[in-house]
């Protein structure tokens, strides 16, 4: 790549902001709603419809009709959904999910981003929420990151584990532990994917979401068949399980602390017990991969001061490491993802050596 050709590349980040936010402000605001429902208004109509001024909203429908996403006549004056009126429902609103956690709980924070590398703490909560801690303890205290955040993961989580139960073998009768379960769901898909005569499911999190989880279980009938345990997994994983899940976690920290999850894991298991590893990954070529253009700084500057992704291979070393045989390391196809989406999902599955 020539010089010229690297500084026009700087052009797409100095802009990356800039265009995110304009984006997202033609929702928020209601403009792409309004031309939804009635095509080929003026920016003063507009403007009266979302209360606004006909010059801004002039300004910011510059962005998406030089993308295609609306079409402005300038005869008429007026603007209409070009590409955005092919855009199923359902898609859009996953997208704009994934825009509103960008937005609460991302991009003020990553203001931060160099300060939270240099020590290892999420600089942007302190700064702006005044809270000492990660994003995921900052969450049950802030309601505006936690509605954010949990708007998404939910979607999220309904989406993909279908695809995780259809991967992995829970014998029947298991007992089963859904570490970092937050408040249920996971055992509720547990039940619902891979029900069996004598499943039990124990959801294992932070003492806090006790209320909720088995208010959870109860409202979704399983509450005979399901409990919780209050507890912070470094400072120990209870015992005696046939299954271990750990789902949407392990990305959360580095390599030290990933082992020591997993040692504590290994202990947890029965002799010749099952571990099933939902995780986001990188692709094994780091050029092919899209997490890698959001993760790093997320996790980084935003969620904990540490962790990421990593390589389906890297999290197989891992494991071995720990003491475990991986039996199947899965990732998703990216030719089947939804063309927006931003996470590649791996699932590894072990058995607890001797």
């Amino acid at each position: 790549m020539t010089a010229h050709a690297t500084l026009a590349r700087f052009r797409e980040y100095m802009v990356g902001p800039a265009r995110f936010m304009n984006l997202l402000s033609c929702f928020e605001l209601g403009l792409i709603d309004a031309l939804r429902d009635r095509p080929g208004q003026s920016a003063a109509q507009l403007a009266a419809a979302v209360g606004a001024k006909p010059d801004a909203v002039e300004q910011l429908l510059h962005l998406p009709v030089k993308e295609g996403f609306v079409a402005h006549d300038e005869t008429a004056g007026t603007y209409r959904l070009d590409a955005l009126a092919d855009v199923p429902d359902a898609d859009l609103h996953r997208v704009l999910a994934f825009m509103d956690k960008i937005k609460v709980t991302t991009l003020r924070q990553l203001y931060y981003l160099t300060d939270s590398v240099r020590t290892g703490t999420t600089v942007g909560l302190r700064e702006l929420y005044g809270f000492d801690g990660d994003l995921y303890a900052a969450m049950g205290v802030h309601a505006d990151l936690r509605e954010s955040w949990s708007r998404l993961m939910d979607s999220v989580t309904d989406r993909i584990d279908p695809w995780f139960f259809d991967n992995i073998d829970i014998p029947a009768g298991s007992h089963v532990l859904d570490l970092a379960g937050h408040t249920g769901l996971g055992a509720i898909h547990t039940h619902r994917h891979k029900g069996s005569p004598g499943l039990r499911v124990t959801t294992f999190d932070l003492p806090g979401k006790r209320e909720e989880c088995l208010r959870n279980f109860r409202e979704h009938g399983v509450e005979a068949t399901s409990s919780f345990i209050g507890g912070d997994v470094f400072q120990g994983v209870p015992e005696g399980f046939d299954v271990v899940l750990i789902k949407h976690f392990l990305n959360m920290f580095d390599k030290d602390d990933v082992l020591k999850i997993l040692t504590r894991v290994h202990a947890s298991l029965a002799p010749g017990g099952r571990l099933h590893i939902l995780v986001p990954i990188y692709a094994e070529d780091i050029k092919d991969s899209w997490s890698v253009d959001y993760y790093p700084s997320f996790f980084l500057g935003c969620a904990t001061g540490q962790g990421g992704p990593q390589k389906l291979s890297t999290f197989r070393a891992w494991l071995q490491e720990a003491g475990f045989t991986v039996t199947r390391a899965l990732s998703q196809d990216p030719a089947q993802l939804p063309p927006d989406a931003l996470p590649l999902q791996g699932i590894l599955s072990a058995t607890r050596n001797p």
